[in-house]
C-alpha cells in the first residue's frame, strides 16, 4: 500500500519547522530574579551559580536598565539581610527603609513601567533560615501570616506591583490579600508560590542569600514541615486552588524541571496565569556539566526552557533569562 502520511515533510528544513511549532520562547516568557545587598559598588559572583551576582543598589540600576533594553520587562527581587538585622520576628522585614524597600523604589526610579514583584518570607530575615517564626522548635503558621501580611503591604508601599510569598504558610494569601484590600492597595497583585516543595534543587540559593535553615537544638534543620513533600501530587492541586480562593492572581510550582507534571496539572486545572520557577540548582548543574565539556549549554538550556513552555507555563522564572534572550536576538 502506498504511504500517503508522511509526518517528516513537516521536518524537512527550518522553515517549515520554524512553521508549524507549537511552542515559541520570547523575552516576554521570563521573570528575572535579581539578588540586592547592601553597599556600593557591589558586583559579586555567586560561588555556587557562576555567572550570576549579587548586586548593590547603584548597580541594581544599571541591571535594571539592561534588563528592559532587552526586553526583558519583570523582575522578582530577593535580599540578602546583614545578619545583625536578622532576628526571629521579622522587624526588618517591615523596616520601610529596609533592603528590599530601597530596591523596589530603586527599580522603579530608573525604569518605571519594569514589573516589580518582591519575595515575601521571613528566611533572609531569620537568624535560623526559616520561612515563618520559631517557637519551641516549630514553625508557627498564624504568627507569621500576620508578618507576611505586613511584609507585603510594606513592599506595596514602596512600590511593588505584585508580592510573591514563598513561603508556604496555611493561610497566608488570604492574610495578605485582605490587609492590602484594606489599606487601599487594591491593584497589587499576588504571585503564590502555591505548589513549594521540600526540594534538594535549593542549595546554591541559600548560598546566595545566606538563608539556609541553621542546624541547632530544638530547630528543625530543613523545611519539610511546610513545603510540600516531593511524593505527592494531588496535594498540588488543592493546594493551588485554596490559594486562588484567597485571591491570589498568579499560581507558581517550584522547582521545574523535576516537578513538569505538576506544571500541566495546574495549568489544566487553573484559570489564572501559572508560572514555574527554574531554581538554582537546576541552574548549576547544567553550568557545572557544561565547563566539563559534558553538555552543550546553550542547546540544552533552550530545551529545558521549552519544556517550561510545552508543559503550560506562561511565566518561567529563570536565571537563564538573558543568556536565551541573548540567543533568540
Amino acid at each position: 500500500m502506498q504511504q500517503l502520511r508522511r509526518n517528516r515533510r513537516l521536518r524537512t528544513n527550518d522553515a517549515i519547522r520554524s512553521l508549524v511549532r507549537e511552542n515559541t520562547i520570547t523575552p516576554q516568557d521570563f521573570l528575572v530574579p535579581l539578588f540586592v545587598v547592601e553597599g556600593k559598588g557591589v558586583k559579586e559572583e555567586i560561588s555556587s551559580m557562576p555567572g550570576y551576582y549579587r548586586y548593590s543598589l547603584d548597580l541594581l540600576k544599571k541591571e535594571a536598565k539592561e534588563l528592559w533594553i532587552m526586553g526583558l520587562k519583570s523582575v522578582l527581587l530577593f535580599v540578602k539581610v546583614p545578619d545583625d538585622l536578622k532576628d526571629n520576628k521579622g522587624t526588618e522585614a517591615l523596616n520601610k527603609n529596609g533592603l528590599m524597600q530601597r530596591a523596589v523604589k530603586t527599580v522603579k526610579e530608573v525604569v518605571p513601567d519594569m514589573l516589580v514583584m518582591t519575595d515575601v518570607a521571613l528566611d533572609p530575615y531569620s537568624p535560623y533560615g526559616h520561612d515563618g517564626i520559631v517557637e519551641d522548635g516549630a514553625i508557627v503558621n498564624d504568627k507569621s501570616c500576620e508578618v507576611l501580611a505586613q511584609m507585603s503591604l510594606s513592599h506595596a508601599q514602596a512600590g511593588a506591583d505584585f508580592v510573591a510569598p514563598s513561603d508556604m504558610m496555611d493561610g497566608r494569601i488570604l492574610a495578605i490579600r485582605e490587609l492590602l484590600e484594606k489599606e487601599n492597595f487594591k491593584n497589587t497583585g499576588i504571585m503564590s508560590y502555591s505548589a513549594k516543595y521540600a526540594s534538594a534543587f535549593y542549595g546554591p540559593f541559600r548560598d546566595a542569600l545566606d538563608s539556609a535553615p541553621v542546624d541547632m537544638v530544638n530547630v528543625p534543620n530543613n523545611k519539610k514541615t511546610y513545603q510540600m513533600d516531593f511524593a505527592n501530587r494531588d496535594e498540588a492541586i488543592k493546594e493551588t486552588l485554596m490559594d486562588i480562593e484567597e485571591g491570589a492572581d498568579i499560581v507558581m510550582v517550584k522547582p521545574g524541571l523535576a516537578y513538569l507534571d505538576l506544571v500541566r496539572d495546574v495549568r489544566d486545572n487553573v484559570d489564572v496565569p501559572v508560572a514555574v520557577y527554574q531554581v538554582s540548582g537546576e541552574y548549576a548543574m547544567l553550568k557545572a556539566a557544561a565547563e566539563k565539556g559534558w553538555l552543550d549549554h546553550d542547546a540544552v538550556m533552550l530545551e529545558q526552557i521549552m519544556a517550561f513552555k510545552r508543559a503550560g507555563a506562561h511565566i518561567i522564572a529563570s536565571y537563564f533569562a538573558k543568556d536565551v534572550v541573548k540567543l533568540l536576538d
